[in-house]
């Protein structure tokens, strides 16, 4: 177990941690340190427990056992270190509301209650709105946005809290390549700026070509390290198993000092 000294310096820790559905586990003793800095993909199976993951360092789901820490410290103390970016689906986009008053209540947290934002914060939001390319769509109303279009808006939401840990789940699902260049390039901007990315992602071929480093999870942890040396070909299978046959052809080639 890493010491409380050591931990201060991870800006995420999961020691031991085991997360169930009733009686069944979706996430068993797995154990992750993820460095400052790091832009680190989240990949396995349909049913890894990849979102519970990330619900679960965020305090969404109570784990069975385990302990998770942002900078040394629970979730509910540092709180406004961490913005999370939800699944698409999740969201209710009909809510009446439009892209920039939607990217403004990332500012919320800073302000704390009963505060307003102001013309400060609406500078702030259009910034991160410009960041993904969403600037002229900010009195748009969010229900008539296309799916890239809202999944940039969420990005953009995020960015604006300026936190040190960004927590993503499958940002990149079903976006068209727009959405999906401006998504890489604000992750590259993120780790250019020091701060800390997990993505939940699902495409094995832009793993090396998108991120530094991985976690491969089948309920288990089976690897994490830096891409080159653990997004391997037997590392893919034993976290995919026989499923991995039907994925890519670019993955058969990637052995360690391939990135």
């Amino acid at each position: 177990m890493i010491s409380r000294n050591d931990a201060r310096q991870l800006p995420v820790l999961v020691e031991d941690l085991t997360v169930a559905y009733r009686d069944t586990p979706v996430l068993w003793d797995v154990d992750l340190a993820v460095s400052e800095g790091s832009l680190m993909a989240v990949v396995g199976p349909n049913g890894a427990g990849k979102s519970t993951l990330i619900k679960t360092i965020i305090g969404l789901m109570r784990p069975s056992a385990g302990r998770i820490l942002i900078y040394g410290e629970p979730y509910a103390r540092q709180r406004k270190l961490v913005a999370y970016v939800p699944q698409r689906s999740s969201v209710d986009w009909d809510f009446p509301t439009n892209v920039l008053d939607l990217v403004t209540m990332g500012r919320y947290g800073a302000l704390g209650w009963g505060k307003r934002p102001g013309a400060r914060e609406r500078d702030q939001a259009l910034a991160a709105l410009e960041q993904v390319g969403m600037e002229q769509f900010a009195s748009r109303q969010i229900s008539q946005l296309s799916g890239g279009q809202q999944q940039r808006a969420f990005l953009a939401r995020a960015l604006v809290q300026d936190a040190q840990v960004y927590l993503m789940d499958e940002p990149f699902q079903g976006v068209d390549a727009t959405t999906e260049r401006a998504i890489v390039r604000v992750l590259q901007d993120l780790k250019r700026a020091g701060r800390t990315v997990l993505v939940v992602h699902h495409d094995l071929e832009t793993v090396p070509a998108y991120f530094g480093h991985v976690l491969l999870l089948n309920v288990r942890a089976v690897a994490s390290g830096p891409v080159n040396e653990v997004f391997t070909q037997a590392n893919l299978r034993s976290t995919y198993g026989r499923r991995l046959d039907l994925l890519t052809e670019p993955v058969q080639a990637m052995e360690p000092g391939a990135h």
